[in-house]
Order: C-alpha cells, then sequence, then structure tokens
C-alpha cells in the first residue's frame, strides 16, 4: 500500500502537458542563488513559454516541490512525499514572480486582463522584459493599450546597454504626458553617461513637464469653478433673504445643513426599503432637501423673523439664536458625529482628460445643478406672478399692499424660496463631503462675502462673485496656502467695499435731492 501511494504521489508530482516548462530551466527557477534563479525566470519570460505562467502560480500556491535536484509540481488537493523540499520564496523572488506574470497576461485575449498588467507593469519597465513587451506589442490590436505598450517598450530601452537605443527611447518618450514617464526619465537622467542621450532625456523631461503644466494649471481653473458653484448655489438663497428682503439670516448655514440631513434620510430609506433602486435616490432626495429647508424656513420666518423686519441687529440675533436650536435639534435626532452620503454609481468616479486631470463626476454635476438652479430662479423672479409680487414688495411694500399684494404671504413664501435653494445647496455639499451638524458653519461667511461683493439684491453679481471668488481662492491657495488665501480674500473684499459700498453690481436708480 506504501509504494502505491508512492506511485501515485510521483504520478501527480510530475510534469504533464500542462507544465511543458523544461526541467532545468523550471529547477533553476525554484532553487539557486537569488541572482541566478531571477536570470533564469527572465529568461524563461523572455522566451514567453506558456507553462510559464502555470508554473510560477503553482509556485506561489506553495506546490513546488524539490526532489532529486528536480522541480515538480503537486496537483491540487495531492500531499506532497515527506521526503520532497518546499522552495524557498523571499520578498524579491515574488516581486520578480508578481512581475512575470503581469508580463505574461499581456498575451491574454481578455483585454481587461491586458490592461491590468499593463496598469502593474508601467513602473517596472525593465529592459529584461523587452522581448516580452515587444512580443504583446506585436499582437495587440487595441488602440489605447497600444500606446501603452509602445511607452512601456520605449522605457526598457532607457535601460539598455546601447547609448543610441537610449536617445532613441528619450526621443520617442517626450511625447508622452504621463507624469510616471517624467520621473522614470528623471531617474534615468541623473546615471546617463552619455552626453547624446543625457541631452535627448533631459528635452524629454522638459517638454513632458511644459504638456503637464497645462494640465494643472486647467486642474485649478476646474478646482476653482468647482468651488465657485458650490459658492454660487450657498449663496443664491442667501440672496433673496438678505439681498431682496434685508435680513441678515445667520441660520443660513443650517439651512444647507437641514437640506443634506434630508438626504441623508433619503438614502437611508432607499437603503433599508429599496436597495435594488439605491442609484436613484438622488432624484427624490432633491425635492426633498428643497421641501425640508422651505419648511423650516417658513417656521422661521412666521415664528420670529416677520416681527423683526426693518431691524437688522435684533434679526441677526434671533437667527444666530435659531442657528444654535437647529444644531442642537440635529444633534438629538441623528447625534453629533458625521454621517456619510453615499454618491450614486453615475456620479462616482472621473472623466479623465490627462495623466494629471481628471474632472470629478460629481463636481462636474454640481456645476450644472449651479447653473439649473440659477436659470430657475430667475425666470422665477422674472416670469412668474410669485416674482413679481416679491419684486414689488421688496421696492416699495406699501404701494404693494395698496395694490391688493398680501405683503405677509409674500414675505413667507420669499422666505421659503431662499430657505427651500439653502437645502438643494446642501442636497449638493453631501456628494462631495461628509454631512455634520456643523455643516453650514464652513460657509456662511463666504456666501454673505459673496452677497455683499456681487451688490445686495443682484443675481448677476451674485454669479460674478461666486465663480471670481472661487477661482481666485484656490490661485491664493496655490501661491499662499488655505489661511493666507482666506486673510486675502477677507482684505479684497473690505477694498471694494471702501470704494463701492454697494458691491460691484449696485443697483441703478436717481440720487434724490
Amino acid at each position: 500500500m506504501t509504494l502505491l501511494r508512492r506511485l501515485l504521489c510521483l504520478a501527480l508530482l510530475t510534469f504533464g502537458s500542462a507544465w511543458a516548462l523544461p526541467p532545468e530551466l523550471a529547477t533553476r527557477i525554484a532553487t539557486g542563488d537569488g541572482d541566478e534563479r531571477v536570470a533564469a525566470l527572465q529568461q524563461a519570460l523572455a522566451a514567453g513559454d506558456e507553462s510559464l505562467g502555470p508554473f510560477l502560480r503553482a509556485l506561489q500556491d506553495g506546490r513546488v516541490r524539490l526532489k532529486a535536484g528536480q522541480a515538480l509540481v503537486v496537483a491540487e488537493g495531492a500531499t506532497p512525499p515527506a521526503d520532497a523540499e518546499e522552495p524557498m520564496l523571499n520578498n524579491r523572488m515574488r516581486r520578480e514572480i508578481d512581475a512575470a506574470l503581469a508580463g505574461l497576461d499581456l498575451l491574454s485575449r481578455d483585454r481587461e486582463v491586458r490592461a491590468k498588467a499593463l496598469a502593474t507593469l508601467r513602473d517596472d519597465a525593465d529592459v529584461s522584459k523587452l522581448p516580452l513587451f515587444e512580443k504583446a506589442l506585436a499582437a495587440e490590436s487595441d488602440a489605447g493599450l497600444r500606446a501603452q505598450l509602445n511607452s512601456l517598450v520605449a522605457g526598457a530601452k532607457l535601460s539598455s546597454t546601447d547609448a543610441g537605443q537610449r536617445r532613441a527611447a528619450a526621443t520617442e518618450l517626450a511625447a508622452s504626458a504621463d507624469p510616471a514617464t517624467r520621473a522614470l526619465l528623471l531617474d534615468k537622467l541623473s546615471a546617463e553617461s552619455d552626453p547624446g542621450a543625457k541631452a535627448a532625456m533631459q528635452a524629454a523631461v522638459d517638454a513632458i513637464g511644459a504638456r503637464l503644466a497645462w494640465g494643472e494649471r486647467a486642474q485649478l481653473l476646474f478646482s476653482g469653478l468647482s468651488l465657485g458653484s458650490v459658492l454660487l448655489l450657498v449663496a443664491l438663497g442667501l440672496a433673496i433673504t438678505y439681498g431682496l428682503m434685508g435680513v441678515i439670516n445667520m441660520a443660513h448655514g443650517e439651512l444647507l445643513m437641514v437640506g443634506a440631513y434630508a438626504t441623508y434620510s433619503v438614502q437611508q430609506a432607499f437603503r433599508a426599503w429599496a436597495p435594488g433602486a439605491f442609484d436613484h435616490y438622488l432624484w427624490v432626495a432633491l425635492p426633498a432637501s428643497f421641501l425640508a429647508a422651505a419648511l423650516v424656513g417658513a417656521a422661521m420666518e412666521r415664528t420670529v423673523i416677520r416681527w423683526l423686519y426693518g431691524r437688522p441687529l435684533e434679526t441677526l440675533l434671533a437667527t444666530w439664536g435659531l442657528s444654535l436650536v437647529l444644531m442642537q435639534a440635529v444633534r438629538s435626532l441623528f447625534g453629533a458625529q458625521n454621517v456619510a452620503v453615499e454618491n450614486p454609481a453615475w456620479l462616482s468616479g472621473g472623466w479623465a482628460l490627462l495623466p494629471n486631470l481628471t474632472l470629478p463626476y460629481n463636481r462636474l454635476a454640481i456645476l450644472a445643478f449651479a447653473g439649473l438652479v440659477l436659470a430657475g430662479m430667475a425666470l422665477l423672479l422674472s416670469r412668474t406672478r410669485l416674482g413679481l409680487m416679491v419684486r414689488g414688495v421688496t421696492q416699495n411694500r406699501r404701494m404693494a399692499a395698496c395694490v391688493g399684494v398680501n405683503t405677509s404671504q409674500v414675505d413667507t413664501l420669499a422666505f421659503a424660496l431662499g430657505s427651500g435653494i439653502a437645502g438643494l445647496a446642501g442636497c449638493a455639499l453631501s456628494q462631495i463631503g461628509n454631512v455634520g451638524p456643523d455643516l453650514g458653519q464652513s460657509y456662511i461667511v463666504d456666501a454673505f462675502m459673496v452677497v455683499v461683493l456681487g451688490g445686495v439684491g443682484q443675481l448677476a453679481g451674485t454669479v460674478y462673485a461666486g465663480l471670481g471668488l472661487g477661482v481666485l481662492s484656490k490661485l491664493l491657495e496655490g501661491w499662499q496656502g488655505a489661511v493666507l488665501a482666506k486673510i486675502a480674500l477677507l482684505m479684497l473684499l473690505v477694498l471694494v467695499i471702501q470704494k463701492k459700498p454697494q458691491g460691484l453690481f449696485a443697483l441703478k436708480g436717481r440720487a434724490v435731492e
């Protein structure tokens, strides 16, 4: 019985057709000095033998044994003989095996497997793998992967012993716009001895750097516009409550928070009762956040603010107190810790225009959403009966009352509208950060800056001020840091108000003598 088991074990250990790697080469990969094993692995990899992959995976899985100076593969589930020795794998060999398997995946028929292999090998452009890279390049049909393979081949040639080949590779890589390629060229440049190759590498580094600079500028501009769109959304509601109605609403930030928590509540409801439709929860959260904030705003106006019109200091103190009440109410209902609002799948990820320029989908959506809210608000104020009454009450309350306008009702509706827009802003903000009781405190000062700088009661001024402050803030942050940028913006606002007390886009009218 013991002899039968040994014979069966030997049968399982012997290379079959799936393990057609030459036994001598397999043994050299499995045993010996580290440099010799790596050299044997590179030799097998250069040959592109299809049996190398299964052997390396068996080596990784611990199914290779050394017996009588020969490397044998144990079949899955079989018991290796007690007198067989397991090869030792150190960290260096594990890295080499991982890189070799990724190189072999370049020859896979599955595009996703090849793309993943390229992502793994982009920082391992070793000249020893050049024959394999060239073989994969000759077989590659996908244009995008072929371009990446060209860069990988050129990167491998940078390590060639032939100075002419290194010079040609540097010239080819000069057309790249990849930061990793520039880093590789800089690394090779420091050790390059040939003047011609060194000059070609330096020219390639400069060309890639100039190309990447445009991506950095575009990224900075997009970041500024993204921040500006957020400020615009936050300030639009304040443009009604403060700009049109003259109410200094210190609870405006908490209305943002109400909209954000309404979004969180809708998300949790979808997760509990309609998980299959989770990616569509935002379409329900938008009206829910508007209604929640509008109802809270209407209650604030009816109970407190309606008695304080024309008394700015009392309004400021009263709304500050309301903001504390709202924050404590949220802490009692949802807890003091931040809550996470998950993006739908269609808002996850980004649009990669350049290797160093990716536009996140959620930021693009907020840009578009801010434009839609602005257009809707402008149409409402200029084309609807409610907008006509709001403008009439704002310009001359007594005259509006004389012609039959219910000014008290208009005040409530206008304040609810401004509060609802703040709720929409909170819904948008929930897609780019955590939601917590202090969410609104981060934006209330910036919102007042936008409204004051743009001109009280001016929608166009709010747009220009919001986008302008967003872009300028990002420019100053890149130059002097976030704290000094905020100080510089406040100083700029003070200077503008000194020259134009009514803002950059003040309402025009006739002076009364």
